[in-house]
């Protein structure tokens, strides 16, 4: 028997080697595969936040427009409740009938006051 049949022998044609070659081999490339796919799963991952982002973006951007709209309409409001109660006092004022105390809310002497 020579040498290298005696080997094959013993080893069983390098068979226990390649075994455990090809279990490890299996074992990096099962490693790749996860790996490569969160790779790749993150871009897709990302962009869903974006788009939940940019939603949230756009639902508030419209909230905000309403919410000024709103603002606007109750400035005027304010602003043609002022005219109004100041040419009320003016002419009570005019006829000789000056307003009690009790009359003006504090809010609105302030206002008066300031103008603010």
């Amino acid at each position: 028997m020579t040498l290298a049949s005696a080997a094959l022998g013993i080893f069983g044609g390098g068979g226990i080697f390649m075994a455990r070659a090809t279990v490890r081999a299996q074992r990096v490339t099962a490693a790749a595969d996860e790996a490569i796919a969160r790779l790749n799963a993150a871009p897709q991952a990302k962009a869903q936040d974006f788009a939940v982002l940019q939603a949230t973006v756009a639902r508030v951007d419209e909230e905000n427009g309403q919410l000024r709209g709103k603002q606007a309409r109750f400035d005027a409001l304010l602003g043609g409740f002022s005219r109004t109660v100041n040419r009320l006092i003016y002419r009570m004022e005019r006829a000789g009938i000056p307003p009690e105390p009790d009359d003006i809310d504090e809010l609105v002497r302030e206002y008066m006051r300031t103008g603010a």
